[in-house]
């Protein structure tokens, strides 16, 4: 089952179940993160939340992903209460770009810090069922003030260098009255990031990262196949200047999932009731690593086939800053 949101012609949100090629309003539901509550209080499946709900009238997901009336498929009621995170070279593959990226000197015989992070997910960042790996890299991106819908544009700051594409996948997470992180689905997700403020020096990670990020436009609800085939491209003016295939899943990964999982919920501040979750989990495929540079207008497509629609977003470019922020004394 996948699940979604769309913007009715009024104006509110509906949540839209799928089940093959059938599309349908989940009767009653005020939105997918009411869903998840209500799944997580009769301690159930959101499948057999949606089915108490039963389906109402269909809906055609393509047309109104044509018409821009995708909304995230969930939000939260205060958008300080979802956060956006992520975890770094997890991905079979991806050390090599990002190396490439921070390599100064070529021919530099002395790994760098990304080489050697990689190898230590390689060594021990897929442990045995209930044991505890080590832990990957870890990064923040913001909150839901900057998670931008299917459809709308993925805005780089007036001070960036660079808005590139980062297609991944992402775990959505409800926490619990109790504090029990519950897995509400998997959705495809653009990490959208500053590459070239990163090549500058690895620790302006953090920076790169504190970005707008999208994802969905559907949430596929239950198992995560263990392998994912998709496909990230970019078009400009109706060309389509990049496409490469992107692998995820945990047939293609140094971490099982349950690890990364771990390691993000083991902090209480990551555990605290009502709060959602989008954690995007890495990827191996970047146009930056193969030269490409972004411009305002170009649009990212990323797809896979488990996910239903593509998550296409354009780019935008925000005026450069006026001048140095000021603070104010009280």
């Amino acid at each position: 089952m996948h699940l979604s949101q769309i913007v009715q012609p009024h104006g509110a949100v509906a949540v839209v179940a799928r089940e093959g090629s059938r599309a349908a309003i989940v009767t009653g539901a005020a939105s997918t993160y009411a869903l998840a509550q209500e799944a997580v209080a009769k301690g159930q499946s959101l499948a057999a939340t949606v089915a108490q709900h039963g389906l109402g009238d269909t809906v055609d997901l393509a047309s109104l992903a044509a018409t821009g009336r995708l909304a995230l498929p969930i939000s939260h009621p205060d958008p300080a209460h979802l956060h956006l995170t992520g975890s770094g070279l997890t991905h079979l593959g991806s050390a090599s770009a990002r190396d490439a990226m921070h390599a100064k000197l070529a021919g530099a015989e002395t790994p760098t810090d990304s080489m050697k992070m990689f190898r230590m997910g390689l060594e021990g960042g897929r442990p045995a069922k209930g044991a505890v790996g080590v832990q990957p890299e870890w990064f923040y991106k913001g909150n839901g003030t900057t998670a931008v819908a299917p459809g709308q544009p993925l805005t780089s700051p007036g001070f960036a260098l660079d808005g590139g594409e980062e297609p991944e996948l992402a775990g959505i997470y409800l926490i619990g009255p109790d504090g029990s992180p519950n897995r509400v689905g998997w959705a495809l997700a653009n990490e959208f990031s500053d590459h070239v403020t990163e090549r500058i020096n690895y620790l302006f990670l953090a920076h790169s990262k504190l970005r707008e990020a999208a994802f969905g436009p559907e949430i596929l609800v239950g198992d995560l196949p263990a392998d994912i085939r998709g496909t990230s491209r970019i078009r400009r003016g109706g060309q389509v200047i990049f496409e490469k295939p992107f692998l995820s899943g945990e047939a293609n990964m140094s971490h099982t999932l349950a690890n990364l999982e771990h390691h993000h919920f083991k902090y209480a501040i990551f555990r605290q009731p009502g709060d959602v979750h989008v954690h995007m989990f890495g990827t191996a495929t970047l146009s930056f690593a193969d030269g490409i540079k972004t411009e305002a207008g170009d649009i990212f497509e990323i797809e896979a086939a488990d996910f239903g629609l593509p998550l296409k977003n354009p780019l935008a470019v925000a005026p450069a800053s006026a001048g140095a922020q000021t603070v104010k004394a009280l």
